[in-house]
């Protein structure tokens, strides 16, 4: 889907650039973007290197078990279809903590490892249960407490104090988790209700 996704804004580019008489500024546009591209993943690589090179530490040492018997009661929560102690409860403890430190880059392999872990006690394979949607809504979230590639970001481009967007992060961040949360609440209440009351006609049309 995303290959299509791509190709179709590509096309689109070159449909406008040319209808609009800016080929040169597209054909410039993509030589200057490629080379910003490489400049912007070798400014990052030290800091991913080093973020994830700590979380593979905290994971060995135990910290991620820890975190994750620290947010059981959250946990037990927002995930209720899967034990404190496992593999999908610690995976996702992982991708939470990643995203806390503003690396979205080194979550979203835990968060593909997450997934498939609740994918395998599933009962529906191939359709999201609420836990898996749940997961999916507080990742998009992404509640951060140090956001690294912003920050690395505003320093690459010659930000006089790169830190000091962390108290709107942190009201952003807490703003859209919260809401994220509690309509995925409320949907899931609402499904079940829905369930619920086709379950009884259901039995009310055989009875």
């Amino acid at each position: 889907m995303m290959n299509y996704i791509w190709g179709a804004l590509i096309l689109i580019s070159i449909v406008c650039a040319a209808c609009t008489g800016h080929m040169q500024q597209l054909s410039d546009a993509v030589l200057t973007g490629a080379g910003d591209a490489v400049e912007l993943v070798v400014s990052l690589l030290g800091m991913m290197c080093l973020w994830s090179g700590l979380m593979k530490i905290a994971d060995a040492g135990g910290l991620t078990a820890l975190l994750a018997k620290a947010l059981s009661p959250v946990m037990r929560r927002l995930f209720p279809d899967y034990p404190a102690e496992s593999p999908a409860i610690r995976a996702i403890c992982m991708n939470i903590t990643a995203n806390l430190l503003g690396l979205g880059n080194a979550a979203t392999p835990m968060g593909i490892a997450a997934m498939k872990e609740m994918e395998k006690s599933n009962p529906q394979k191939g359709t999201a249960n609420n836990s898996m949607v749940m997961f999916v809504v507080i990742n998009t979230a992404s509640l951060q407490l140090f956001p690294t590639m912003m920050i690395v970001q505003r320093a690459r481009h010659g930000a006089a104090s790169p830190f000091d967007i962390l108290p709107a992060v942190w009201i952003v961040s807490v703003l859209a988790l919260l809401v994220g949360v509690l309509t995925a609440k409320a949907l899931e209440s609402k499904s079940a209700l829905y369930a619920a009351r086709a379950r009884r006609k259901g039995r009310r049309a055989h009875g």
